[in-house]
């Protein structure tokens, strides 16, 4: 496996994008966008990133904080989180996402063997862009602000679950203040009685927010480990 931190364009200057390939690229089962938590793309998302190379994808994880000069914060201090988000709006994330996923292109892969996942407001980030691209398959861990808006610059989603263009799998934990499960069944509910494409939302009932990072005291291996196997499945599944 290889990684390195590339250099991409987009219509807001140059964004830093963390890159792992298996050995043998051309051999690649598909290729994954990973986008980060609140954090920015700190050591975890990192970690996450080269799992996805372990399991035989090339995967990407473009810096989204690049418009406030970048960085990452300290889990828990929200106070170096909102510095971060400074200028960055639904419009900027779908430019970011779409850099990165020309990058991919630009490697041979096309967007039907393109998938994206996300964590926590990268949960949020793979609907959107499940719901304004044509991808090969999404995944949402602990995505707020889908259906109830967490702040002001990024509005609700769940009115665009029938444009719904790419497969979108959510995961939640029941434990999660910041997502209540009446909004995870709302969700659900939208999606089977609205949404044109494959779906799926799963919830796990002893699991909080971040339960899938092991640098967070909310880590939850049980709900971790069935989150990526399902994660991986789904990938699978709708990749071609």
């Amino acid at each position: 496996m290889h990684s390195e931190t590339i250099e991409l364009q987009t219509p807001d200057g140059p964004m830093a994008a963390y890159i792992a390939q298996p050995e043998g690229e051309e051999d690649a089962r598909g290729a994954i966008v990973v986008i980060q938590e609140a954090f920015g793309v700190n050591e975890h998302i990192e970690d996450v990133t080269r799992r996805f190379a372990t399991a035989g994808y090339v995967a990407i994880a473009p810096h989204l904080f690049h418009r406030a000069g970048g960085g990452t914060a300290p889990y828990g201090d929200f106070s170096k989180v909102m510095p971060l988000f400074e200028g960055l709006t639904d419009d900027g994330l779908l430019a970011d996402v779409d850099a990165a996923t020309a990058n991919l292109e630009e490697r041979g892969f096309d967007h039907h063997q393109i998938g994206i996942v996300g964590f926590c407001m990268g949960g949020r980030v793979s609907f959107l862009v499940a719901a304004r691209r044509t991808l090969g398959a999404a995944v949402g861990f602990y995505g707020g602000g889908i259906v109830t808006a967490r702040f002001p610059q990024f509005p609700p989603l769940i009115d665009e679950v029938p444009e719904l263009k790419t497969p979108w799998l959510g995961l939640f934990g029941d434990q999660d203040e910041s997502i209540p499960v009446e909004d995870v069944e709302r969700l659900r509910d939208d999606l089977t009685e609205r949404a044109p494409v494959p779906n799926s939302v799963v919830r796990y009932p002893n699991a909080g927010h971040g339960f899938h990072c092991d640098e967070r005291e909310s880590f939850d291996a049980e709900a971790a480990e069935d989150g990526w196997r399902r994660t991986i499945a789904w990938f699978e599944q709708n990749l071609r």
